[in-house]
């Protein structure tokens, strides 16, 4: 069956760095559009970067732009956010998305990631 796996949330200090990871399977995961997605308490859940099938293009919200990097490795069936100098407000779950179609569209469970002293 399909499953998007989040690893890497935690406790950090603002300023800090975190490295999110997501493990794939169950579909071709190379023929996915992959994003993460974010969302904080009492908040919509956001976009915060996607990358295409063949890595070729990303896009940020402008929030997170010159901060985060996202990545595939396609013979790993991974996708990965790197989280630079994290602030208060990127305290949310993160969660991992495959996109190929309406009816190809997957989420993981969720990582939390909290920002704070």
């Amino acid at each position: 069956q399909v499953q998007l796996v989040e690893s890497g949330g935690g406790l950090v200090q603002p300023g800090g760095s975190l490295r999110l990871s997501c493990a794939a399977s169950g579909f071709t995961f190379s023929r996915h559009t992959m994003s993460w997605y974010r969302q904080a308490p009492g908040k919509e859940r956001e976009l915060v970067a996607g990358i295409t099938s063949a890595g070729g293009t990303t896009n940020y919200a402008d929030s997170v732009k010159g901060r985060f990097t996202i990545s595939r490795d396609n013979a790993k069936n991974t996708v990965a956010l790197q989280m630079n100098s994290l602030k208060p407000e990127d305290t949310a779950v993160y969660y991992c998305n495959a996109w190929r179609s309406v009816a190809n569209n997957y989420w993981g469970q969720g990582t939390q990631v909290t920002v704070s002293s």
